[in-house]
Parts: structure tokens; sequence; C-alpha cells
């Protein structure tokens, strides 16, 4: 199991410092990309272990931590969607079709806690359940847990890790004891990735919103790299701009993620034009300053509305390749009517 990262041990010693008084529920929360289930996890064993150290981390030596490393630890229950637990549901009954994971936590799922509560310790010692990401809870889901936080179980621990607190129902959040996981410091991210290897991770980091795990990961994807410099090659010759070619050529990407790379590369050319500071792309400053200086600021405003619209409809998209030309075309008419 992965060790803090540099930027935890902070917040790992106010966690420490909780453990004689112990809260029912805790809500870690904080931007995606930034450790928070590594941090989760390192609790919930550490809290589990039979020997742990002086700073409160897990021994990794002891029967609990053994367990805990191999996914069987009977104290322990981790909720995630099945999307990101990598199982599949079975085969539709004419078996001809597979439904695709879900990504929501299912009020079953909340519901299998129910007996879990009642249980006694393995080993006499705390129960823990982490909920990840507890926004992925639906409705019942999320009504379901509220009878679980309203009635806990004595040496009973829930972790909520969340990236979008705001979408939880405040009944919820009231019952929990928040710890907020920070977005490290650009110099501290930029070290990290250094440190595991990544040369120059300024790009990266930019093109991840400044989250170091999410700027590691999108560095293994060589694909995605390719494809986002092409999206940078067309993207910044706006005239030239053949909208189909670009949806064509960027139809393996994942919708949501081109409507990502949009929304940075229009909040450049906004903070450009008002400010003349360069956030996410600034090894093309130059090119940037030079578009934004023709473009109106109000259709600007009015592409980027389009973008937050497009991004909620990029989750289920009908049909990928139609919603990048949409967005794409209406980007290059955009640029037409400044030219």
């Amino acid at each position: 199991m992965k060790g803090l990262y540099p930027w935890q041990h902070e917040l790992w010693q106010r966690w420490a410092g909780l453990r004689k008084r112990l809260p029912h529920a805790i809500l870690l929360k904080g931007a995606q990309g930034i450790g928070k289930l590594d941090f989760a996890m390192n609790l919930a064993q550490s809290l589990l272990c039979e020997q742990p150290h002086v700073d409160g981390m897990a021994c990794g030596a002891c029967s609990s931590c053994h367990w805990f490393e191999q996914e069987t630890h009977p104290d322990f229950r981790l909720l995630q969607p099945d999307a990101l637990s990598g199982t599949e549901d079975d085969d539709e009954r004419d078996g001809s079709k597979k439904k695709k994971p879900s990504r929501q936590i299912s009020v079953e799922q909340v519901r299998s806690l129910f007996d879990f509560a009642n249980l006694s310790a393995y080993r006499g010692g705390h129960r823990v359940v982490l909920i990840h990401p507890a926004e992925a809870m639906n409705t019942n889901a999320a009504n379901a847990l509220l009878k679980t936080l309203e009635e806990p179980s004595g040496k009973m621990l829930i972790i909520l890790v969340s990236h979008k607190p705001q979408q939880l129902l405040p009944t919820i959040l009231s019952r929990c004891l928040s710890l907020v996981v920070t977005m490290p410091s650009v110099e501290e991210s930029t070290a990290w990735l250094q440190q595991q290897g990544m040369q120059n991770p300024g790009v990266m980091l930019a093109q991840a919103g400044f989250a170091p795990l999410a700027a590691a990961h999108l560095a293994e994807e060589v694909t995605a790299a390719d494809e986002y410099g092409r999206f940078l090659q067309e993207i910044r010759q706006p005239t030239k701009l053949d909208a189909l070619a670009l949806a064509e050529q960027l139809q393996k990407a994942e919708p949501i993620k081109v409507v990502h790379w949009l929304q940075q590369w229009c909040y450049d050319l906004g903070s450009a034009k008002l400010a003349g500071k360069i956030r996410y792309n600034a090894e093309l400053t130059d090119t940037i300053k030079n578009i934004s200086c023709k473009i109106d600021i109000m259709d600007l405003q009015r592409y980027q509305r389009e973008l937050l619209i497009a991004k909620r409809e990029a989750l289920h998209p009908l049909n990928p390749k139609l919603q990048l030309e949409s967005i794409l075309l209406a980007y290059r008419q955009m640029m037409l009517a400044a030219s």
C-alpha cells in the first residue's frame, strides 16, 4: 500500500491527535488527484493495526496489516462504485450483452453495512468503513447511510472521501468531522513528480489542474499526451481549424477530457486578455496573448458557459463524436467572429 505523500504529513498529525477521542465519522474532502483515498487507506490500516508506530502509522508486519494489504480484513469494508472496483455486472439474461459497471454506490451496498455495524470486531478493536467517493451514493444510498450515522456503533469509524462535498446531504455533512486535504503547492508537486522520474513535469501538472497524482496518471498515458499535443496544435490556429477533422482524430479520447482541455484553453485566453497571465499553457504564452487580443470577452464567457453544459452531458454522451464536433465548431465560429 502507498504511504503518505509529502504534503499530507501535517494532516496526519492532526488525525493522530483525534485518536484519543475518535469521532464516528470523518469526511476527507479536497480536489481530485491529490491522494485522499491513499490517505484514507493509511488511516484505516493504522486504526486496525495491532502494533502501530509512535506516529500512528501502521506497522505493516502484524496479522491485521497482512489481512488489510491482502484486502481480506474482516473488520474493514470499502464501498465504491463497480466502475472503480474493476468489477462488472453479470451478463444480461439473454447472454448477449454485458452491462457497464455502475458509477454509483447503490442502496444495497450501503444496506450491507447494517449487519456489519452490529457485528463484534474480529480482533475486539475497531471496525472501519471507507466510502469513496461519497458523492457517488445515489439518493436512496445516502438516506440509508444516514440511519447508520444516526445510530453509530461503538468502535466503528466511517470514512467518507469526497471530491465534491457540496453534493452530499447536509444531514450527512453535519454528522461528520471534516478534514480538508489541501492541494500541494506547485513546488511540492513538481518536486514529487521529479522524484517519480518525470522530466519537466510543468506541462502535465498544468494539464491536470495542478493535482500531482492526476499529472502522474496523465504521464503514464502516452496516448493521452499525443492527443493533447494534437489538440493544442490545432486549437492554436483557430482560422485554420478543421473542427470535424479534429473531432475525428480525438474520438478515442473521453469527451469529458476534451471539454476539460477546452475549458483550460479558454481560461488562459480570458486570463491573458484581462490580466496578462497564463495558467495552464505557459509554453504557448505568446500565441495565447495574440489570440486573446482579438477575441470578444462576452463571446468567450458565453462559450465557457456552453462548455459547462457540455461537461455535464459528457458523462453520458449519446454520440461522443457528435458532441466533440459541436463544441469544436462552436469554438471555430467564435474565433472566426473575432478575426
